[in-house]
């Protein structure tokens, strides 16, 4: 199967199954049926590089393809140029570990306005992703990887799906992260059709080309939105918000896109997961 399908955690019931850190995770995720699996340092890289080595070939021995998510707090547009050399290791860092994994692809955040209009920090943030990217690229550090920034579901955020993709035209080796629950909130919720999807997937197509787009980072889930975007992660049995995987899975069928789709529910991130897949492939099998 082409479209890959994992968590971007395991939740309580792994926990809860005894089973207590990251060597025990690529074991439970195939046994749970699924392909993929996404690792947080979103609070820090709080792991050594021995043990990410370990970990990257208990995942190649069963099959699963491992991302790498890196420290929120990355933020190409801060004016101030300590903090953006914090960024710049914050990336360098996460290659790093992606290496030491045998991973092939980092989600990260983008950039934040700050007290600068959106239209400087937008700039500011294409300037440094051109110079920064393309200098670790003749460096030849990005042979093999794939950097994912993402679509983020706050106002004051930089990355709505337009600027994601816009920015991946900085480098070959960028492709986006669609989060569509962040979309999802960042539209209010607009996010219902087919033809909703097809519109973000049809400009990335135009943009960046059919491969890139087919070999996009998908994040999902259901997210509680406020006027101001994403308030917080929810359930995939959430009948409140949205949005629905359904009308995705069919445009990912029809368009023969190969992404790999990781599921952020709130607390249920495999079993929700799962869900997903098997909606994929009821749809598939029509």
């Amino acid at each position: 199967m082409a479209v890959l399908f994992g968590p971007s955690g395991c939740g309580d019931e792994f926990y809860e199954q005894g089973y207590e850190g990251i060597l025990d995770v690529p074991e439970w995720i195939k046994n749970y049926g699924l392909d993929a699996y996404e690792y947080s340092f979103g609070h820090g890289y709080q792991m050594t590089l021995d043990k990410a080595e370990k970990a990257g070939e208990k995942f190649r021995e069963h099959g699963i393809k491992l991302s790498i998510h890196a420290p929120f707090y990355i933020n190409f547009a801060n004016p101030d140029e300590e903090m953006y050399k914090k960024t710049q290791g914050y990336i360098t860092t996460g290659i790093k570990f992606l290496r030491a994994f045998g991973a092939d692809r980092m989600v990260f955040h983008p950039a934040s306005c700050g007290k600068q209009t959106r239209n400087d920090a937008v700039e500011l943030t294409r300037k440094r992703f051109y110079e920064f990217f393309n200098a670790l690229d003749c460096d030849g550090l990005l042979d093999g990887l794939l950097l994912c920034p993402e679509t983020m579901g706050k106002t004051m955020q930089i990355g709505t799906w337009k600027e994601v993709i816009d920015l991946c035209q900085t480098n070959k080796h960028l492709v986006p992260t669609f989060d569509f629950g962040h979309i999802n909130s960042i539209e209010q919720g607009a996010l219902k059709s087919v033809e909703d999807y097809k519109r973000i997937l049809d400009y990335s197509i135009d943009k960046l080309g059919f491969e890139r787009t087919s070999n996009c980072h998908i994040h999902f889930s259901k997210i509680q939105y406020g006027i101001k975007g994403e308030i917080k992660h929810l359930n995939y049995d959430d009948e409140v918000y949205g949005p629905l995987f359904d009308p995705l899975a069919e445009v990912l069928i029809e368009y023969h896109l190969q992404p790999r789709v990781i599921c952020e529910s709130m607390s249920m991130m495999p079993h929700d997961s799962l869900i997903m897949k098997k909606i994929y492939l009821n749809l598939l099998d029509k």
